[in-house]
């Protein structure tokens, strides 16, 4: 069994402060490279979903509706629905974007082929990665995944209830995979606790098709502009 060396309190100070710099080098970076890119729409999913899975199909045919509509897509620059939604993008000459994350687990190759080279930006750390895709994102998609992806959705659930951003559209992709979990926050969190409100639970919608992925896009930047969130 491995055992992590002990470290005083002093080195751990020292540590803390140097990392400073490293976090604002990655903020620097990422403000300085996503600016450019223009309106875009993240699309988050599970890196596990095989190719011939109906998701990574349909994370695909969304990618492709998105830019023929104007936008970008961004990811996480996976494998699974994050590959798919980049190579939906790159097939449909739009703006194929990639946030990287190093993991301990995963070999640096596991990023996706279909990223455009210079749209390409690797994080060590996830706070810094998750600024980056509620700051520029006009819109996020949400495909059926695991925690990584549940972390993304109630951060930006969370931001937007308190206002701390401003509001954009979240739309949930796949009824069967999500009503599970919409069932329990209305009856647990909504009835029986009063933790959330109905206002709450209009912060994102649920859908099943591509087309009305792009019909809730479209109905919400009729009316609100194209900006950064916050």
């Amino acid at each position: 069994m491995n055992k992590r060396h002990p470290k005083s309190w002093n080195e751990i100070k020292t540590n803390d402060s140097w990392s400073i710099f490293k976090i604002m080098g990655e903020f620097v970076n990422g403000y300085e490279k996503m600016s450019q890119i223009g309106p875009s729409i993240s699309i988050f999913g599970s890196a596990r979903t095989k190719k011939d899975h109906k998701y990574y199909l349909l994370a695909k045919e969304i990618a492709v509706s998105i830019v023929e509509n104007g936008y970008g897509v961004i990811t996480g620059g996976g494998p699974g629905i994050m590959e798919a939604a980049n190579k939906g993008a790159r097939e449909a000459n739009g703006k194929s974007v990639g946030l990287c994350i190093e993991l301990p687990f995963e070999k640096k190759e596991s990023d996706n082929i279909y990223i455009d080279h210079d749209k390409k930006i690797d994080f060590d750390y996830f706070f810094v990665r998750k600024v980056m895709f509620m700051k520029y994102a006009q819109g996020f998609v949400v495909m059926p995944g695991g925690f990584g992806t549940l972390d993304e959705l109630f951060e930006a659930i969370t931001l937007i209830q308190t206002t701390k951003i401003e509001k954009f559209p979240i739309i949930l992709v796949g009824t069967s995979f999500w009503s599970g979990l919409i069932d329990w926050i209305k009856e647990i969190l909504m009835e029986n606790n009063k933790t959330v409100s109905n206002k709450d639970m209009c912060i994102f919608h649920i859908v099943d098709k591509k087309e009305e992925v792009i019909k809730i896009l479209e109905a919400f930047h009729n009316d609100y502009g194209l900006s950064p969130n916050f």
